[in-house]
């Protein structure tokens, strides 16, 4: 069984949120689109590979991969998950590069002998297993009707992180982080008008 980071885990190494059920949404999310210019959380390389490191046990072993590809893998899921909450179609670059990802390491089918279903990789014929795994996750949440209604965005017009809401109030990425800001928020403005 894979074991996810937690958000204070994610935090401690500087990250602004994650722990999610999906790695995609972990990686979608070291990007914070909200300030202009955006920020990305995976640069230095040395927080890229903080981030692989935290992602251990969702992702296949093998090479942290290069930051281009890294990025171009978070652009391509953001597109598609982006265009999904908006209704629109997603561009079909995203599209390819998903599958191109996905389709890089040679993956096989297998049944453990506990008779669990895995997926092994092997990056030893090309491509990195790492970014596979995350594209064929982005390529079933998508194929995936029930879970994909569950993707939100954090209802903090502050914040761009995605999520999937294990119930239907869920509104915000982290309730104790930007729920609590927006509340604050909210109650500021309230306060202020009755001045």
């Amino acid at each position: 069984m894979t074991t996810r980071p937690n958000v204070n885990e994610l935090l401690e190494a500087g990250f602004g949120m994650g722990g999610e059920r999906l790695a995609v949404l972990d990686l979608v999310d070291t990007e914070l689109l909200v300030p202009d210019p955006s920020i990305d959380l995976l640069e230095p390389a040395g927080q890229r590979d903080k981030w692989w490191a935290l992602q251990a046990s969702r992702v296949p072993e093998g090479p942290v991969p290069d930051a281009a590809a890294t990025r171009r893998v978070r652009s391509a899921a953001r597109e598609v998950l982006d265009a999904h909450l908006t209704g629109r179609r997603p561009q079909a670059t995203a599209i390819e590069d998903l599958n191109a990802a996905s389709s890089s390491a040679p993956q096989s089918v297998r049944l453990s002998a506990d008779g669990q279903f895995e997926v092994r990789y092997h990056p030893e014929y090309g491509g990195n297993a790492k970014l596979a795994s995350i594209a064929r996750e982005t390529i079933e949440l998508l194929a995936d009707a029930e879970q994909l209604a569950l993707l939100r965005r954090c209802a903090n017009p502050e914040c761009s992180m995605l999520f999937l809401a294990e119930h239907k109030r869920r509104q915000w990425c982290v309730g104790s982080i930007c729920g609590n800001r927006t509340r604050v928020a909210r109650h500021y403005e309230k306060t202020r008008k009755q001045s």
